[in-house]
């Protein structure tokens, strides 16, 4: 009796020992499993990483040049702009200046006419003022219509003087407006009919 249960717990203990075994083959199993799975994932995560950083990488060099390209043609389109500016502007101010100019001759050559004419009528007046030796009233009779001429020589010449000027300004004005920076355009100073007076009788 004693002999069949020192051989039952033989047995039993053999087949602890031989589960022991099998656990730790088992265990020793999973652990390699396990580990091979990790070492995978992390060449996964690894690779995953790389093409993101690859695709990161092209996508901010395609940003850069896309930019380049977007600043070259603001550029490009800036300075056409600005030799657009230039021209329209050195146009506007030629033609300014041919404005200013025309109409500073127009001034000087009305004003010259107008000179000549008074003192043409100066002249007249004064050769009827002067006494004849022969016949003193129709000189005198003379003397008043070419007076009255000479006055209306004056002011027709005043007022053209006068509009004139006006008209110059008004042209410096719209040639100021039409150049951003014009140059300041010297303006030639009127003249003075040199008008002379008639000698009183």
């Amino acid at each position: 009796m004693a002999t069949r249960k020192k051989s039952l717990m033989t047995r039993i203990g053999d087949a602890v020992e031989a589960a022991k075994e099998k656990a730790q083959e088992m265990g020793a199993s999973l652990a390699k499993r396990a580990e091979g799975a990790a070492a995978g994932a992390r060449r996964e995560v690894k690779q995953a990483v790389t093409t993101v950083e690859k695709k990161a990488r092209a996508a901010n060099t395609k940003v850069r040049r896309q930019v380049h390209a977007v600043e070259v043609d603001a550029k490009q389109a800036l300075a056409k702009a600005q030799r657009t500016v230039t021209r329209k502007a050195k146009a506007a101010k030629a033609d300014g200046e041919k404005a200013i100019g025309k109409a500073e001759r127009a001034v000087k050559s009305k004003v010259k006419a107008a000179a000549t004419g008074a003192r043409k009528a100066a002249v007249k007046v004064e050769q009827a003022m002067t006494p004849k030796k022969t016949v003193a009233k129709p000189a005198a009779r003379k003397a008043a219509p070419v007076k009255k001429a000479v006055a209306k020589t004056v002011a027709q010449a005043a007022a053209v003087k006068k509009a004139v000027v006006k008209k110059v300004a008004a042209t410096t004005a719209a040639a100021k407006k039409a150049v951003a920076k014009p140059s300041p355009a010297k303006k030639a100073p009127a003249r003075k009919a040199p008008a002379k007076k008639a000698p009183a009788k």
